[in-house]
């Protein structure tokens, strides 16, 4: 079975294109998801598996969700709260809540035992929501790590529960299902502070000054249009990329040579698909070394792109395991 819940036709596009992408990210007193049809826990994974299975389910899906977090109300607000896609899911998978600050011990499929905060960090989980499928046997299909618009995640269940990875990655199943909604604009959108070719970026024996930033964008891309339009008009945002170098590239072009800060040449596609980029726009962000420090890959908006920024400036990732550790550490913003 292929896209049994596919994206709208061409006609529907400018319906389906605003869905789920567009929403305040401002933090604030929200609580932890836990409604009904989520499955009771006592945080012992092999258990909730075993249960999932006996109701003939295929696995258990764990949800990492935390207060404050706009991303984890969208996915209630805009995904879950569509029948089509919160029964496709419970059909197929019992869903337990694991709070990814929280301090409840959890068992994993190991039989390990973790604070949930802990398990959250062992996961390399930098934002919420996230959501991790696990097959009869255990063994993780997939996890998803941050806020998937409607259309995507419809397309994310497909991957899962069909089992496409079996033969593909997400990646590859996404290029060949149907395309995402589009936007009006054919071109990338062009910034004054993203730096021209030619793109040498090797980082690898000479180190660089400042951390480096590659937003992947494709044409006619919606989300990347709503993160020029918005985000990425804010003083506040301009001024903590201007601390970076910062390179767009079109994750399909295939002629724009690329040095990559590892050292290596390829091109701007290649090196897309080497790098397992499925979403635009994914920002990749570098150390002074070329070494990988985090990427966002699923919707932004200002407060989590700034944050990030000052997360990566402020060299964070050094000090906490991940980003939402980092975060919840942070004075309030005034």
């Amino acid at each position: 079975m292929v896209m049994l819940f596919a994206t709208a036709s061409v006609a529907d596009e400018s319906v389906e294109s605003d869905e789920g992408i567009v929403f305040d990210d401002t933090p604030r007193p929200i609580g932890l998801h836990t409604p009904d049809w989520f499955e009771l826990s006592f945080l012992d994974l092999r258990e909730d598996l075993e249960d999932a299975v006996e109701q003939g389910k295929m696995g258990l899906a764990v949800y990492f969700g935390m207060d404050d977090c706009p991303y984890c109300e969208a996915l209630f607000d805009k995904n879950f709260a569509q029948d089509d896609i919160r029964e496709y899911l419970a059909s197929h998978f019992n869903v337990v809540a694991i709070d990814a600050l929280g301090t409840r011990e959890v068992t994993d499929l190991d039989g390990e035992t973790w604070l949930e905060r802990r398990y959250a960090a062992e996961q390399r989980l930098n934002f919420t929501p996230s959501i991790a499928f696990y097959d009869e046997d255990g063994e993780r299909i997939h996890q998803m790590r941050g806020y998937y618009p409607p259309y995507r995640f419809r397309a994310l269940l497909e991957y899962v529960i069909d089992r496409h990875d079996r033969e593909e990655s997400f990646r590859d199943y996404l290029e060949r299902a149907d395309p995402p909604p589009k936007f009006d604009l054919d071109d990338i959108n062009q910034r004054e502070f993203f730096i021209n070719q030619p793109y040498a970026l090797d980082r690898s024996r000479i180190p660089a000054e400042r951390p480096l930033v590659v937003f992947f964008e494709r044409e006619a891309c919606h989300a990347c249009d709503i993160m020029h339009s918005e985000p990425l008009q804010q003083d506040e945002v301009l001024e903590r990329i201007g601390l970076m170098d910062a390179v767009q590239l079109d994750a399909d072009d295939a002629d724009t040579p690329v040095l990559t800060p590892g050292g290596d040449r390829t091109n701007a596609k290649d090196w897309a698909a080497e790098l397992g980029v499925h979403w635009a726009p994914t920002l990749i962000f570098f150390d002074e070394r070329g070494e990988e420090i985090i990427r966002i890959d699923s919707v932004v908006h200002q407060n989590r792109l700034r944050n990030v920024l000052d997360f990566v400036l402020t060299r964070g990732y050094e000090d906490y395991p991940t980003f939402e550790r980092w975060r919840a550490q942070q004075p309030p913003r005034p």
